[in-house]
């Protein structure tokens, strides 16, 4: 491995892993591809690199779509697998959900229902105050010009509104 690339592999390889988590979703499979990566730039087949910095970054996006490249492969070959070996045909069944099965997904909706149903019932000031600040990601300066009302003011709102939350969430 030519030593400068080595040395910046080295010094970016915090940033690298978090670059892949952010990627993968996955800690493990990030440090999977770290290794790839490792024993890619380790092979030398690059020649010069005016870059690193970009070359690294460029080899660990890459190693990322190889990856999901290969994952689609072993899902078309699987069903296909699947469909053999039962005899039916499932190029129109639903396909599974890796994030989540049917049960966390019904308890995530219930969640937000109840917050939803938790912010429709706060006093009027305080769910104006909290669509603002918490929804349209607005500042507190921003919803006291809005609101017409002091920052102290908005603060207040805020605190009733997250106190309120807090406890009707806590209560279902």
């Amino acid at each position: 491995m030519e030593g400068g690339l080595e040395t910046v592999y080295h010094a970016l390889r915090g940033e690298l892993l978090r670059f892949l988590v952010a990627r993968t979703g996955n800690a493990a499979e990030a440090e999977d591809v770290l290794h790839d990566m490792w024993l890619r730039i380790g092979e030398g087949n690059s020649g010069p690199v005016a870059n690193p910095r970009a070359y690294l970054y460029r080899v660990a996006q890459n190693l990322v779509l190889d990856r999901l490249r290969e994952k689609k492969r072993r899902e078309i070959r699987d069903r296909a697998w699947m469909e053999m070996a039962s005899g039916s045909d499932l190029r129109h069944a639903d396909p599974v959900d890796p994030r989540a099965d049917a049960l966390e997904q019904m308890t995530a909706r219930e969640e937000v229902a109840r917050l939803a149903s938790a912010i429709a019932n706060l006093p009027p000031g305080a769910r104006r105050a909290f669509q603002l600040h918490k929804v349209e990601g607005l500042p507190h300066g921003e919803v006291a010009e809005r609101l017409g009302i002091s920052k102290s003011g908005v603060e207040k709102h805020m605190a009733v509104a997250m106190k309120y939350l807090r406890r009707a969430l806590r209560d279902d």
